[in-house]
């Protein structure tokens, strides 16, 4: 979000007599100024806090990309969220005496209910993760963060079941992803690509993921929610690692970079950063900073990788890009149509 803006202290001075002579409507138009210009100084903290987990976890793409080379997609996850688990025990420890991360005041919950909730999450999350480390094996770092970015739309969508409001920003950034995303993985003859396939369908189980977190985190300390998900989604993956992968340590000391990275930097640091930045930060505002990862991915895949994308795909990148970030904008038909609703 911290991009250069080459505006001088005129136009600026412009931009708040419009805003302050027809608020109703430029009320979008202020929350985006606020966002960049008056903040205070805890929110640009918890921003740039953000910001890192993005990037973080964008250029994990790059890392997961490189694992595939030498070790499977279950055995990658297996040992990746088992250091990500390991990681947070001590942060979870500290916590407990210090309260620096997160304050333990949520009601208590019996071990089985605690268990049970970290189980379904932990399953789901090892679905969603599962199709997305597969499809890495045949798509780019770059276009699995897109299509994997969809969660951002995807989740308000998904809140309907749950009788959630939707404004009519998700609706136009469900729109503008829908467009994008044929852009970017529909081919001439009307194909998509396997990998990009499968981290399509695991972006349906991000957003489910995110929704039912949200539903159960009133109930359990995000620490403990977070190693229980993790452990769980690493047995899984795991066990299917077993049955379906051949698994040696001469390929897992080769691998063992890519797993560090994705295993303490993307799980572990990142996640713990996310719960500290989203302490003090709109949420809106985080969920469009996180989506940023999006554009990490495609950077690190070109800077890394090599990974390049056709101007059809960059026009697809572009719309997705928009459409999270409508997604996330409180429009409204007011805004849109003033006089109409004026009258």
């Amino acid at each position: 979000m911290y991009f250069f803006v080459g505006c001088s202290v005129s136009s600026i001075m412009e931009l708040r007599f419009i805003i302050k002579f027809y608020p109703k409507r430029f009320d979008f138009l202020s929350d985006c100024i606020k966002i960049i210009f008056i903040m205070k100084t805890t929110t640009w903290k918890s921003n740039s806090i953000l910001m890192l987990t993005a990037f973080i976890w964008g250029f994990a793409f790059v890392a997961q990309r490189v694992g595939m080379a030498y070790i499977g997609p279950f055995t990658f996850n297996a040992i990746r969220f088992a250091l990500g688990s390991l990681f947070l025990l001590p942060i979870l420890l500290i916590n407990n005496q210090y309260h620096l991360i997160s304050k333990n005041s949520l009601p208590p919950v019996s071990r089985k209910t605690a268990v049970f909730i970290g189980s379904a999450i932990g399953l789901i999350l090892f679905i969603g993760t599962s199709f997305q480390q597969v499809g890495l094996v045949y798509t780019t770092a770059g276009k699995a963060g897109f299509i994997t970015g969809l969660y951002v739309v995807l989740v308000p969508i998904l809140g309907l079941f749950w009788n959630q409001q939707t404004s009519l920003g998700t609706w136009l950034g469900a729109v503008s992803t829908t467009v994008g995303l044929y852009f970017l993985t529909i081919s001439d003859n009307f194909t998509i690509n396997f990998g990009d396939f499968l981290v399509f369908i695991g972006a349906f189980f991000w957003a489910g993921h995110v929704q039912i977190i949200g539903k159960f985190s009133s109930q359990i300390d995000s620490l403990k929610l977070a190693i229980l998900q993790f452990t769980i989604c690493s047995g899984l993956s795991l066990i299917t690692a077993m049955l379906t992968e051949v698994i040696t340590i001469q390929a897992i000391h080769l691998a063992m970079p890519a797993i560090l990275y994705g295993g303490l930097l993307s799980v572990g640091i990142a996640f713990t950063l996310q719960i500290i930045g989203q302490r003090d930060a709109h949420p809106a505002h985080a969920a469009i900073i996180m989506s940023m990862e999006t554009i990490f991915a495609v950077i690190g895949g070109w800077f890394i990788l090599g990974e390049t994308l056709s101007p059809r795909g960059l026009l697809g990148c572009l719309l997705m890009f928009v459409g999270m970030l409508l997604s996330q904008l409180n429009i409204t038909a007011k805004f849109l149509f003033p006089q109409t609703s004026e009258n």
